[in-house]
């Protein structure tokens, strides 16, 4: 039992540093090739943070654990407003400045709701993820379509989310550092998840209570990282748009891998249970960030984070749903 929590911290550090090599790799090299910065900002970046979740989700379809692959998306997703936007904006109130964003917002909901529709049944189908995967290149083009017309007027998410971007990293690094993310990232998604198997056996969890914890959990570490960072830089607008940016890939990339890899039926609490509070903790964030002060302030962050410590205690208390 202790050498499968072991082997699951390893792959999860793992995980986390591969897919941040992975991006920076894929960042550098398409910036020195020529590719706008605004391109790389809204599709490597923004997806960037989300490369874990893609390759645990992948991984845990193609060992028929469909539910757990589901739960990290609507853990994570829960994970990212409630516990990292709760922690980030009680150690500094959040401002929210950028038109994107506040157009993202919507949009947030609107697939929050899209993944309701599809979990209604009970069931990810194939074409339910072709659906999804769909939405997910609508999704982008769209939002590449309103960012360009908000660069002209200096949008502040947009030249935070540039100023990212790696510069000045020869093309051989690059690609190096594409190479050894693709290969490590699946083998650290694998340890991960066949671990997170063996623990959730012992302690009688489900594979849906599994996905929306010790995984979950896990998975969010990139955006709490670049939410810390990015409010300690004063770039709050980077932090809430990256958490934005990864609920909206989570569920139209994330969740449609499940469904083209391994249709199935899943636990009926995911969207009798989860689905709910997910929903419920993004309309939360809607409420505060479209707010008078267009801010999240520290009570409202500890709200958050209480809504967190709460429903992580109630799994715990029904691990085997």
């Amino acid at each position: 039992m202790l050498q499968a929590v072991a082997l699951l911290i390893v792959g999860l550090i793992f995980l986390v540093w591969s897919a941040d090599k992975l991006v920076y790799g894929a960042a550098a090299l398409a910036r020195n090739v020529g590719i706008s910065p605004l391109v790389i900002g809204m599709t490597i970046l923004a997806m960037g943070s989300s490369a874990p979740e893609m390759m645990v989700s992948a991984t845990a379809a193609l060992s028929d654990k469909s539910d757990t692959a589901v739960g990290n998306v609507l853990g994570s997703n829960i994970a990212n407003i409630a516990l990292i936007l709760g922690i980030t904006a009680i150690i500094k109130p959040l401002s929210i400045s950028s038109a994107v964003i506040r157009r993202e917002l919507p949009l947030m909901i609107i697939v929050t709701l899209t993944a309701g529709a599809l979990l209604w049944d009970s069931y990810l189908g194939f074409y339910e993820g072709v659906l999804l995967f769909v939405l997910f290149a609508t999704f982008i083009l769209t939002m590449l379509n309103i960012s360009r017309k908000e660069k002209t007027q200096g949008d502040a998410f947009l030249e935070e989310q540039e100023s990212e971007i790696p510069d000045g990293v020869s093309n051989p690094m690059a690609v190096l550092w594409v190479i050894v993310g693709l290969i490590i990232l699946p083998v650290a998604a694998g340890v991960l998840v066949d671990n997170a198997v063996i623990i959730a056996k012992y302690f009688g969890m489900s594979d849906l209570v599994i996905g929306l914890t010790i995984i979950a959990i896990g998975t969010s570490l990139p955006e709490l990282a670049a939410s810390l960072a990015g409010v300690l830089k004063g770039e709050d607008d980077m932090a809430v748009g990256n958490i934005i940016g990864s609920n909206v890939f989570n569920i139209l990339a994330v969740m449609g891998i499940p469904g083209i890899v391994n249709p199935s039926l899943l636990s009926e609490h995911a969207m009798g249970r989860d689905f709910w509070v997910m929903l419920a903790v993004s309309m939360l964030l809607v409420l505060f960030a479209l707010g008078k002060s267009r801010s999240i302030n520290r009570i409202e962050g500890g709200l958050l984070f209480l809504c967190f410590v709460g429903y992580q205690a109630y799994l715990f208390l029904h691990m085997t749903a």
